[in-house]
C-alpha cells in the first residue's frame, strides 16, 4: 500500500520540497498511518529545507504529523497531499513563532507548575482525563511528553510575547458588561458549541474565490479538517475547535450570524482584525445561569481579552513571516 502511494506520480505538485522530496515525504505519510509497517530507526534523518537559519529535517515531519493526528486523528481522512500541506504550514509556523521568541530570551522553558497546568488543559481539549491515560495516547503516535512539552512550550511563550505587546491595546467596555449581566433577569443561558476557522488572503485573491475553496474541502473533508487545512487561528490544530461558549460573550453582531444558523450549518466570512472568520454551530444548549455576578464578569471580561489578543497574534505573526526566509534543499 505504502509502496503505491511512494510511486505515484506527483508532477503538478508545486511546494517548497520539490518533486524528489515530495515523494519522501508520502512515504513518511505511510509511517505515520501505518507505523507497524516501518522501523523508525531505519528512516534516513536528512535536511529538508531551511527556515532562516532553523533547519527542518525528516524527523522534524515525521514528529509534526504525529503530533498533528495525535490532537486531532481526522486528519488521517485528508488525501496525501493535503496532509502534506497542513504538516508543512505547521511546522513552519512553529519555527517563525521560535525565531521571535529567540529575540527575547535564550531559553524555551517554562516553571514545572505552568506546564503542568498547560498539559493538563491540553488532554482535557480532547477528552481525556489524566496524565496517564495522555500518556498512552501519545504513545500511539510515537510521541513522548517531552516531544509535546516543548511544543505547548513555544505557544507559550509566543503568547507571552503577544501579552506584553498587545495588552495594553486591549479594548474591554467593562461598564457595559457589567450593565449587561446585572440587567439579565433570566435564569438560563444560552451555550453555543462553535467551531471555527480564521483566514487571510493574499494581495491579489479574491474573497469569493477563496470562500469557495475553503467550502469545498469542508464538503469534501468536513470542517474540522478545513480547518487544519485553511485555519491561521491558535484552533487550527485541534480542528478549529472553541468549545461551548456564552452567548453573552459573543458580540452583537456575531450573535446575530449564528441565530441564523442551524446545528451543524456555518457562516459566511466575516472581516476581523487580521483576517476573516468562519464560524460553525455544532451545538447548542440552554443551563441554569450563575448567579454570581462578580464571577461571571471576570470571565467575560477574560474571554474577550483573549479574542483581542488572539487577533492581534495572528496580525503580528502575519507581519514577521514577511521578513522570514524559507528556502529548499
Amino acid at each position: 500500500m505504502c509502496h503505491k502511494i511512494f510511486t505515484e506520480s506527483h508532477q503538478d505538485q508545486k511546494n517548497i520540497f520539490g518533486k524528489n522530496n515530495m515523494k519522501r515525504f508520502l512515504f513518511l505519510i505511510c509511517i505515520l498511518i501505518f507505523p507497524h509497517l516501518t522501523n523508525l530507526n531505519a528512516i534516513e534523518n536528512k535536511i529538508e529545507f531551511k527556515i532562516d537559519n532553523e533547519i527542518i529535517t525528516t524527523i522534524d515531519i515525521i514528529k509534526e504529523l504525529n503530533f498533528l493526528a495525535a490532537l486531532n486523528p481526522e486528519i488521517l481522512k485528508l488525501d496525501k497531499d493535503k496532509i502534506f500541506e497542513v504538516s508543512k504550514n505547521s511546522i513552519i509556523k512553529e519555527k517563525i513563532k521560535m525565531i521571535e521568541i529567540l529575540k527575547f530570551t535564550q531559553k524555551i522553558e517554562l516553571e514545572d507548575k505552568y506546564l503542568k497546568k498547560l498539559i493538563k488543559n491540553s488532554y482535557m481539549k480532547i477528552n481525556l482525563g489524566s496524565e496517564d491515560e495522555f500518556l498512552k495516547h501519545l504513545a500511539k503516535y510515537n510521541l513522548e511528553l517531552n516531544d509535546f512539552k516543548k511544543k505547548i512550550t513555544v505557544e507559550a511563550l509566543w503568547n507571552q510575547i503577544i501579552l506584553s505587546k498587545f495588552n495594553s491595546k486591549v479594548n474591554i467596555d467593562i461598564e457595559k458588561i457589567k450593565n449587561e449581566i446585572i440587567n439579565d433577569k433570566n435564569n438560563k443561558i444560552t451555550k453555543f458549541n462553535l467551531s471555527e476557522i480564521i483566514f487571510d488572503i493574499e494581495e491579489n485573491q479574491n474573497l469569493n474565490v477563496k470562500f469557495d475553496q475553503i467550502k469545498n474541502d469542508i464538503s469534501v473533508n468536513g470542517f474540522e479538517n478545513a480547518a487544519m487545512i485553511h485555519s491561521i487561528s491558535e484552533t487550527a490544530n485541534i480542528g478549529g475547535k472553541l468549545g461551548w461558549i456564552n452567548k453573552n460573550s459573543i458580540n452583537q453582531k456575531l450573535n446575530k450570524k449564528i441565530a441564523d444558523l442551524n446545528v451543524g450549518e456555518f457562516t459566511k466570512p466575516m472581516v476581523i482584525p487580521g483576517g476573516f472568520l468562519i464560524v460553525k454551530l455544532n451545538e447548542l444548549k440552554e443551563v441554569d445561569r450563575d448567579m454570581n455576578i462578580d464571577k461571571e464578569i471576570k470571565k467575560q471580561i477574560t474571554i474577550k481579552t483573549d479574542q483581542q489578543l488572539n487577533q492581534f497574534s495572528n496580525i503580528y505573526y502575519n507581519k514577521i513571516k514577511k521578513d522570514i526566509k524559507i528556502e529548499k534543499l
